[in-house]
């Protein structure tokens, strides 16, 4: 097993009486059956429909004081709290930055069986008051899972939990790996659907719950399919491709490239573009570097090429 410290990963608190209905009135998943030790993958949308921060949201035991905690993107956590102040009105909740105290450490093992991992999580959780918040990330259980501390004390848990130190560009190569996309590397901020980030593949979106900002185009995207856009994972041989560069088959621009580390690599892509350059045959590129698109495990929608989505 391996751990890293996510400097680019912060900490917000929402606590009071109207939190839990608070968040849940808000954000793209149902939190109202959140227990301490799980996580629910989430976002706050603008009323177009588009992400303005995704996080993962964990609650803290009563006995440490109750509340939750949202592990966000620390460059997205000013204009967040801004939104939930907008939205508080008359709720009864606190919203606080907690990541000047408090940081994210990841903890992962692709070849650990996915039961060690979920017995790893129980066993964390019932010391979470000397180890820090603990929860198994709820987008795939080979991201392992993360735990909420003060930073100085990333080494003594590292070692508490037996994992091997590691920085976060080895976890970003793990996350990539996977297909993941990550928001500000894969997809913008303030400009992609949560289709197009793959939120409803991965656990991000409840389609079953009540209303919540921007919940009718959701809706409407899913009912509809009409998500043209999506990450995607790409594999290159060679140099990384910088972020941001074109995908191109031809002269026609297919996408732009994200995140990349070790010959596998996210990009966020028109679908029915692409299925019209493998038809003819053409050859997919960034910067000149052949890319070559790879179906994840997780994927449940239909890749270029295919009729239909996995069931």
């Amino acid at each position: 097993m391996k751990s890293a410290l996510l400097p680019e990963r912060g900490v917000v608190k929402v606590v009071g009486d109207g939190a839990r209905k608070f968040l849940h009135g808000l954000v793209t998943a149902d939190v109202l059956d959140l227990t301490p030790g799980a996580a629910r993958f989430c976002a706050l949308l603008a009323p177009q429909g588009k992400i303005i921060a995704d996080f993962l949201v964990t609650e803290a035991p009563a006995a440490a004081g109750g509340g939750f905690f949202l592990d966000v993107e620390r460059a997205q956590i000013a204009a967040f709290i801004d939104k939930l102040n907008l939205y508080k009105l008359r709720a009864k909740v606190i919203v606080e930055d907690l990541s000047e105290v408090l940081g994210v450490l990841a903890a992962w093992n692709g070849e650990s069986p996915v039961g060690q991992i979920r017995q790893l999580v129980r066993q964390l959780a019932e010391v979470s008051d000397s180890i820090g918040l603990c929860y198994p990330d709820p987008r795939l259980p080979a991201l392992g899972f993360r735990v909420m501390l003060p930073p100085h004390r990333a080494p003594a848990v590292t070692a508490a939990i037996g994992a091997e130190p590691a920085d976060a560009a080895a976890y970003e190569a793990h996350r990539i790996a996977l297909g993941i996309p990550r928001g500000g590397r894969d997809f913008a901020y303030g400009d992609a659907f949560p289709h197009e980030a793959d939120m409803d593949q991965l656990g991000g979106v409840d389609f079953h719950k009540g209303c919540y900002i921007g919940q009718e185009v959701v809706s409407r995207m899913e009912h509809r399919g009409t998500a043209r856009s999506r990450a995607v994972p790409i594999a290159y041989d060679g140099a990384a491709p910088e972020p941001a560069t074109p995908v191109v088959a031809g002269d026609r621009t297919l996408g732009t490239m994200g995140s990349a580390a070790a010959g596998r690599g996210i990009a966020l892509l028109r679908l029915d573009r692409v299925a019209d350059a493998l038809t003819g045959g053409e050859t997919i590129t960034v910067a000149g570097l052949p890319v070559r698109l790879i179906k994840p495990d997780w994927a449940r929608f239909a890749f270029p090429g295919e009729s239909k989505a996995a069931e």
